[in-house]
């Protein structure tokens, strides 16, 4: 007995960002595969899918956002009930890599949590990781297999590019640990000004820097200043601040994921900022946002991600090459 068999696509969510989840399968022209999904009064969560999954190419979304354990279990059950169900490749799709910060030891007892968190979706039965601006690219060799490491630079420079055309800039890494992903960004940009601000930050108290000097040429130039995530806002508006009072003439702050935390959103806004963009890799409510925050859809990349992916085609290729 012979059988041939056709590839089968199919997107699943989990219930922290099922907007993002729409949006990339309205751009890979499928349907999110219907499921029940609840929490017991205990917190446990459950997760059935509605439909046969048997051999199929499935892709699972989930936003790590808060509550992070919480969406981080949910996509764990829904990779275990995927690979108990007999779906050929499970690829996890996690815009937003939980607990990237936590990468390497610091000081001695403690753990390298991303590490744990890749650990735990290869035992849970993921064969591939699609990701966005990890905090670290080193991150990609915790996960025993392939990892697909998205950039949203070109998403966030192009949207620089366009609505601040002909200004002299000035691109900005908040620390020199970024230096390299600022260089990426001014050759994007046409090859601007580089600038770094020094800073020191004590281990023990996590969420704290203090911002120093701005070494680079800054006076006169519209500044980008460029991270993968922004949290609790404390280090980017002591930041804009810094450039402000070296005679920048403005500055704008771009960055990927918006975890945006606490009265992180109060400070950005009141920070002397001309603009706050950000990507929708995490959802961003109505009450976090204010006027002159621009969030910009990644749905696109992830929906190309995905394709190729699923075709056998080139991920490097929707970066010219450079992933």
């Amino acid at each position: 007995m012979s059988v041939t068999t056709t590839k089968n696509l199919m997107l699943f969510s989990g219930r922290a960002h099922p907007e993002l989840a729409e949006q990339v399968a309205k751009h890979l022209d499928v349907t999110l595969t219907p499921q029940s999904a609840y929490s017991f009064a205990n917190g446990e969560i459950f997760v059935r899918f509605e439909e046969s999954v048997r051999g199929c190419d499935a892709f699972v979304i989930q936003a790590h956002c808060a509550p992070i354990n919480d969406q981080i279990m949910e996509q764990l059950i829904m990779v275990d009930a995927l690979k108990r169900a007999s779906a050929k490749r499970i690829t996890v799709v996690m815009p937003f890599w939980g607990y990237s910060r936590q990468d390497k030891k610091h000081r001695g007892r403690e753990p390298i949590s991303a590490r744990l968190v890749a650990d735990m979706f290869k035992t849970a039965g993921a064969d591939r990781i699609m990701t966005v601006d990890l905090h670290t690219s080193q991150i990609q060799g915790f996960f025993d297999g392939p990892v697909d490491h998205l950039f949203a630079l070109p998403v966030l420079a192009g949207y620089v590019k366009q609505t601040y055309p002909g200004q002299p800039l000035a691109v900005v890494s908040p620390d020199s640990g970024r230096v390299r992903l600022a260089e990426r960004w001014a050759d994007t940009l046409g090859g601007t000004s580089l600038a770094f601000v020094h800073k020191t930050r004590d281990p023990r108290k996590p969420n704290e820097a203090i911002a120093n000097r701005v070494v680079g040429e800054v006076e006169g130039r519209l500044c980008v200043v460029i991270d993968d995530m922004i949290d609790t806002g404390g280090t980017v508006s002591k930041t804009v601040e810094i450039l402000l009072r070296d005679g920048a003439s403005d500055v704008i702050v771009a960055a990927t994921h918006g975890i945006l935390s606490g009265s992180a959103s109060e400070k950005l806004a009141t920070c002397g900022a001309r603009e706050v963009i950000f990507t929708d890799t995490l959802p961003i409510t109505d009450a976090k946002r204010f006027p002159h925050m621009t969030v910009l859809p990644i749905a696109p990349l992830l929906a190309e991600a995905i394709h190729q992916v699923f075709a056998d085609g080139s991920v490097t290729s929707l970066f010219d090459g450079n992933a």
